[in-house]
Formats: C-alpha cells, sequence, structure tokens
C-alpha cells in the first residue's frame, strides 16, 4: 500500500467524440460518441488508486450527479470528499479525438469553479504523506484561494506538494511568472511540453531541457511529459535525463499525462527518499526517482490504449 495522497481539483463529466476521419466543416460527420467521467485531478486519483495508492479526491459537483461521481472513484479505492452544487451542475468537457488519437476539448468548468475551502478542509490532509494539485485549481480566483490555502497548510506540516499545470492555454492568460510564484517550492511539477514552454517563456527559455533546468529553480524535480517523444527528469544540480515512451496502440491520448503523473507518484511514494529527495547524498538522482519515471511511461502505455481518461479495468494490469 502506497502512503496516503490527497488530489484535489476538477471532476468532470467527458463527452467523446471519436472521428474516424478529418471533419469537414459545416457537414454531417460520422462519430462514435459515449461519455466518460473525467477531470485532471480526479482521473490521477483513479489511476493513484488503481496502482494501489490510499488516496482521497476532493472536488465539486453538481448536486443531480454528485453520487455517480463518488461512485465511479470509489470503484478504483477512492475516497471521495464530493461537494454537491445545487446551484450549478458538474463541469463538461467535449473531447474530440482524431483519427491520430491526439485530442481537442471544449470546456465548461461548471461547479468546479465554485470549490470552496469547506470543499477542501484542512483536515483532510490529517496522516497524508502528499498534496497534489492540478493547474486548474490556481486559475480562477475562487479554487486559487482554497489551493493556496491547502498548500500552505501543508507546508506548514511538513507535507509536500506537487502540480500538474494542467493546462498551457490557461497558463498563457495568466501574468509571467505568477504560476510559479504560486507553486514555488513543489516537490515536483509534471508539464507537458507546451505547458514548460508557457512557464519558462518569462525568462525566455528556449528548448525542452534548458526549460526544465529553469523551472528545477522552482521545483525539487521536473517532468516534461513529450507524448510519443517519451519524457524529461531534470532535479536541481543534475542535467537532464531522457526516458522513451513505452511501446503501445494508441487508441486515445485523453487522460495519458494523468495516467503518466500518477504511475510516477505511486512508485515514487513508496520508494526510497520519495518527494523532497530527489537527490540521494552522493548527488545522484535517486534510483527510485528513475523507477518513478518508468512507471509513470508504463502508465501513460496503458492509458494510451483505451478510451477515456480512466483505467478501463479495475484490476491493475487489464
Amino acid at each position: 500500500m502506497v502512503a496516503g495522497v490527497l488530489v484535489v481539483g476538477d471532476v468532470i463529466n467527458d463527452i467523446l467524440v471519436q472521428a474516424p476521419g478529418p471533419i469537414s466543416a459545416g457537414e454531417d460527420n460520422p462519430a462514435a460518441i459515449r461519455s466518460r467521467p473525467g477531470g485532471s485531478a480526479a482521473n490521477q486519483a483513479a489511476w493513484l488508486g488503481w496502482m494501489g495508492a490510499e488516496v482521497t479526491f476532493a472536488g465539486r459537483a453538481g448536486a443531480g450527479d454528485v453520487e455517480f461521481h463518488r461512485a465511479e472513484l470509489a470503484r478504483f479505492g477512492v475516497r471521495a470528499h464530493l461537494a454537491a452544487d445545487e446551484a450549478v451542475p458538474t463541469g463538461s468537457i467535449v473531447v474530440l479525438v482524431g483519427a491520430d488519437g491526439e485530442r481537442t476539448f471544449l470546456t465548461d468548468r461548471g461547479a468546479n469553479l465554485r470549490l470552496a475551502a469547506s470543499d477542501a478542509p484542512a483536515a483532510l490532509l490529517d496522516d497524508m504523506a502528499l498534496l497534489h494539485l492540478t493547474g486548474y485549481t490556481l486559475f480562477e480566483p475562487g479554487p486559487r484561494e482554497v489551493a493556496l490555502g491547502l498548500i500552505a497548510r501543508a507546508r506548514s506540516r511538513g507535507i509536500p506538494f506537487t502540480v500538474d499545470p494542467a493546462s498551457a492555454a490557461f497558463l498563457a492568460d495568466l501574468a509571467p511568472g505568477e504560476f510559479l510564484q504560486w507553486t514555488d517550492g513543489a516537490a515536483a511539477c509534471f508539464a507537458n511540453r507546451d505547458e514548460a514552454t508557457v512557464l519558462a517563456s518569462a525568462a525566455e527559455v528556449p528548448g525542452e531541457e534548458t526549460a526544465a533546468a529553469f523551472l528545477a529553480r522552482h521545483y525539487d524535480a521536473v517532468v516534461i511529459k513529450l507524448g510519443a517523444d517519451g519524457a524529461l527528469l531534470t532535479t536541481a544540480g543534475t542535467g537532464a535525463r531522457r526516458f522513451p515512451a513505452h511501446p503501445a496502440a494508441v487508441r486515445d491520448t485523453t487522460g495519458a499525462g494523468d495516467a503518466f503523473c500518477a504511475g510516477f507518484l505511486a512508485t515514487w511514494l513508496s520508494g526510497e527518499g520519495g518527494p523532497g529527495q530527489p537527490v540521494a547524498p552522493d548527488g545522484q538522482v535517486r534510483q527510485s526517482l528513475l523507477a518513478a519515471m518508468d512507471a509513470g511511461g508504463r502508465a501513460a502505455a496503458i492509458a494510451v490504449s483505451g478510451l477515456g481518461g480512466r483505467p478501463e479495468s479495475t484490476e491493475p494490469g487489464h
């Protein structure tokens, strides 16, 4: 059993639209349309639970389907602390999945924008080894206040926190350096290529490795997810390491980054050192961190071979 993790953030109703070919504007287009539970933070919690982590999720959903989302998270062993919003429905995302597996999001965050301090009380940090947040909790004033409050409380208790920036488009709407200021000192930051570019743009840092080195001034470990090109790891004082992607038949890339993040965290928490100690006394990156990168890649390969942002089976490895 992996040490306890508190995940806070969005829970979403995903509407997956899988088109077999290019979309013709203004015309009928054949597609397979399915509904799935989603949300970056909720997906990460589900993958963590699937991997054996002791995980609690805190968020806000519309009253009409809050029980559905509690049950869906419970399927993976997640304790869901979900507030029921009587005025606003659960957030929804239309996920357009192209023939190559790449996806485009049309997002209505709904009740997630009304996340309140009472929805994620500090008591949820009791007995937790880690607080994990996605960037969505920081993009709007209301949820941001909740997230920053939890980070402050985690710091006061000596609990490390990690962050997934989540959206290059929303990061670009922030003032330069704001996100780095809010999340400075995180044990790990999990960014994709576009998110890393935006975060490093204030310093006019070109290239993935130099961007990662810049971000390592703010985070103990920096992971840049590169899709089919694998992933890159940098820690303060060590050079960048690249990890190839695990082979997979790509069906849908939705949730691949969430699975990578969860696979990484589950393995890192169970290994020597753990969050906050990425480098061993001899100055070398800990083996547990390298194992975490491999586990993240394996989880991402499983994710892209299925449809939707969560494991297709409640049994790990299936």
